[in-house]
This record gives C-alpha cells, sequence and structure tokens, in this order.
C-alpha cells in the first residue's frame, strides 16, 4: 500500500478548525470533522457509530470483523481535536493544510490528524477490498482528547462501553517516530507507558487589609514563599523498565539521548514534576487579599502517586490548602505480540531500525481506555528526517508532518493490520 489518498485525508482533517480550549462553549469544529470521518467509513460500507455527548462533541467507532472473533480485539484510535493556534505566529495559516517542502503544514499535523488520516485510509481500503483481518479492529475518532476526553474518550468508556466490546489492546498517540543516529541508523520510539497527571490547586487565606499598612500575614506572599519552594525542590530519580530499555538501547547504537533530540524527554521521564502554572491573588492595587490561589501541572511516574503527593504536602507546608484531581500511570508490557508486530511491521520498511519503548510524560486517551482494562502502546509511524525536532511540533507553532511520513505511516499501519 502506497498511502494513496492519505494526505488529501490530513489535509481535509487539518482545514476543519477542531481548537479545543478547554471551554465547551468556544468549541467549533469536532462535529464536521466527525462527520467527515462517519461519511468516508459509511461510503466505503461501514456502518459507523456516531456519538455526541454534548453539542458539537463528535465521535466516530466503527468495527471491522476479524478471522477470529475470539481473539482480542484491537483498538486504532485517534483524535479529532487539537489546541489553539496563534496564525500571526505561524508561517502559513494554521488551518491552510498547506503542502509546502515535503511537509503538510497545519494545526493537528502531527497532534494527531496524521494518524486519524492514515487510520482512515487503512480502515476504507480494506473494507473496500474486502480484507478481512486476524482479530476484529475498531477504529475509533475521538473528540475532547486535549482538555481530558470527557467528551471522548473518557464519556465513551463510561457510557458506551459496548463499542468496546471484546477490545483487549489500543494502538494511538505518542510514539512510533523515528529518530537518527550519527552513522544514519534509525530508531524507533513506542510509547509503553506515560506518566499520572495531577492539578494541584493551592490556596493560603489570611486576614487582608489596607496596602499602606505593615502585613505579617499576606497570603499572596505566603503563597509565593511556598510556590517558590515548590520550583526549587527536585523529585528524586526514579528509574523505570522504559526508560532503562531506551537507555539499553541509545547505547547499544552507541548514541547518547542528547544526540538524537531526546534530552529533556529522558530528564522528564526520570522524576516527577510540578510546575506552578497559573497564580491568582487580589482586586485592588492598594488592598491586601484575604486569600491566594494558585494551580500547578504535576506529572508522576508509575507507582508513584501516593510518595509524591507526600512529599508536595512537606514541601508547601501546613498552611497551604491542597484540593488535587489526578488521571493514574499507564504502564503497558512490550514484550507481548502486538509490540512484536509492530517491531516487524516497522523493519519490512526499515530493515535496520532499532525500535524502542519509552516513558512519555504527559496524557493521552489511554488513561481513559485502561479503565476498560485495555492495554495501550502508543505508535503513530512515522520516519522522519534527521534532525527533525518532532516533540516540539506538537502544540508549536508552524506544525508539520513530512509527507513522506506519511506514506511510511500508512504503510506500516496496513501491514501491521493485516497481519496483526
Amino acid at each position: 500500500m502506497d498511502g494513496d489518498g492519505v494526505v488529501e485525508l490530513a489535509r481535509d482533517l487539518i482545514r476543519i478548525d477542531t481548537t479545543n480550549t478547554g471551554d465547551p462553549s468556544t468549541v467549533v469544529g469536532e462535529r464536521d470533522a466527525a462527520e467527515y470521518v462517519a461519511a468516508r467509513l459509511t461510503d466505503a460500507g461501514y456502518q459507523p457509530s456516531y456519538v455526541e455527548p454534548a453539542e458539537r462533541r463528535g465521535n466516530v467507532v466503527a468495527r471491522l470483523p476479524g478471522a477470529d472473533p475470539a481473539r482480542g480485539a484491537l483498538l486504532v484510535h485517534a483524535h479529532l481535536d487539537v489546541v489553539p493556534a496563534d496564525a500571526a505566529l505561524w508561517s502559513v495559516p494554521p488551518f491552510s493544510g498547506e503542502v509546502a517542502g515535503g511537509y503538510l503544514w497545519g494545526r493537528g499535523a502531527v497532534d494527531m490528524k496524521h494518524m486519524a488520516a492514515m487510520a482512515l485510509a487503512v480502515a476504507t481500503r480494506f473494507k473496500r477490498e474486502g480484507t478481512v483481518p486476524g482479530r476484529d479492529i475498531v477504529f475509533a475518532f475521538f473528540a475532547d482528547e486535549e482538555a481530558g476526553g470527557w467528551y471522548g474518550a473518557r464519556w465513551l468508556v463510561d457510557h458506551r462501553p459496548d463499542l468496546f466490546a471484546g477490545v483487549s489492546e489500543a494502538l494511538g498517540e505518542v510514539g512510533g517516530f523515528s529518530v537518527t543516529a550519527p552513522d544514519g541508523r534509525r530508531a524507533y520510539l513506542v510509547q509503553t507507558a506515560e506518566k499520572g497527571a495531577g492539578w494541584l490547586r493551592l490556596r493560603v487565606r489570611g486576614a487582608g487589609g489596607h496596602g499602606s499598612l505593615p502585613h505579617q500575614d499576606n497570603p499572596a506572599a505566603r503563597l509565593a514563599a511556598a510556590v517558590a519552594r515548590l520550583d526549587r525542590h527536585r523529585f528524586p530519580t526514579v528509574p523505570t523498565d522504559p526508560e532503562r530499555d531506551l537507555l539499553a538501547g541509545l547505547a547499544q547504537a552507541g548514541v547518547a539521548p542528547d544526540e538524537v533530540g531526546l534530552g529533556r524527554l529522558v530528564e522528564a521521564a526520570q522524576r516527577d514534576t510540578a510546575n506552578v502554572t497559573m497564580l491568582r491573588a487580589g482586586y485592588a492595587s492598594n488592598v491586601v487579599p484575604t486569600e491566594a490561589e494558585a494551580t500547578v501541572d504535576c506529572r508522576f511516574l508509575p507507582g508513584r502517586e501516593e510518595a509524591f503527593r507526600g512529599e508536595l504536602a512537606e514541601v508547601l507546608g501546613p498552611e497551604v490548602e491542597i484540593t488535587w484531581d489526578s488521571l493514574p500511570a499507564v504502564q503497558a508490557d512490550f514484550a507481548g505480540p502486538l509490540a512484536a508486530g509492530l517491531s516487524a511491521a516497522i523493519r519490512a520498511e526499515d530493515p535496520d531500525a532499532l525500535v524502542l519503548p519509552y516513558l512519555m510524560p504527559a496524557a493521552t486517551d489511554a488513561k481513559s481506555l485502561q479503565r476498560l482494562g485495555i492495554s495501550h502502546l502508543g505508535c503513530t509511524p512515522l520516519r522522519l528526517p534527521p534532525g527533525f525536532d518532532f516533540l516540539a511540533m506538537f502544540h508549536g507553532v508552524d506544525e508539520r508532518v513530512p509527507v513522506d511520513a506519511l506514506h511510511f505511516g500508512t504503510r506500516v499501519l496496513e501491514r501491521l493490520l493485516r497481519t496483526g
């Protein structure tokens, strides 16, 4: 399969503005993108389920029966929403879907309308050709991943688990991208684990009063001191299996993480993090406020949530009120048949490739899917040119994906799903 049509599918999806700000009142195009996907699946012969948990928050799920219904089904998924883009900062309009210089440009090109297009290309081809895969394949196109999946994967898992009947494994973001060693050999990273995510809301209260008087109990100052302590704090390094295997594989290839642009990723995967993202206090320049608040983005390693929360409380101190919301860490086995099938499919296209597991610091729809016991690997396969900073494309300015990588990924995905 040469990926015919995948670029046009990806262009069409990018041109549908599916910006997700997290505020339901500002959502614009998720329904339009979902209806686009559903129409193409229908034209190919599927009877897709279209589910809209809230107005204009469209999700699409379709199933292709396999030869052995008793085998656990495989879920192939992508999300259709994207983060906002400031057009003034871009070289091209972010929703133009422009093809230039060998790249497809636009918001969502790598996060993750490229995978939606590849999955749609393979799904429609299989149906039209009458392909019967080894097991059932469920294709899902979710809304709202960028804001936690509450109107997407999380809602469907909680309210429509029937759509995932028999699914034991899933394939989605983030992974499958290549990095190139100095000798030209490529390593493809497959996400087998991701950190847990937590959101702290911190509050400090005090008496408040006139700004012209001395104050020993200023909530804004006390909160500032607490978050400064948190910013200086470094959580302990905790080795994980995916990180050990990644570093061992890179060492085998004679490559240091920094040489292939993975330094920050490796650093983030070795310890918990807590970053202050918002501060709020006061309502007038001459009034000491009665309370101050902060929001902290937290990411913790698998098995570390309890210890992490205890360490946070110790650093912040007893005077800070803490409210905590979290999503669990995710971890899957890299030794199973799906990982082996991925490795084989990638090496069929790139014979000298290394295929290595890694732990991702961010969150995906895998957190929702594991509520149904679905094991998840992050792999949207892309063979990238040397030096291409793929991770910088996520939520970045001038997001783009090589056209050749779209064709490569479609071939890999088709090979995997046909044989796996």
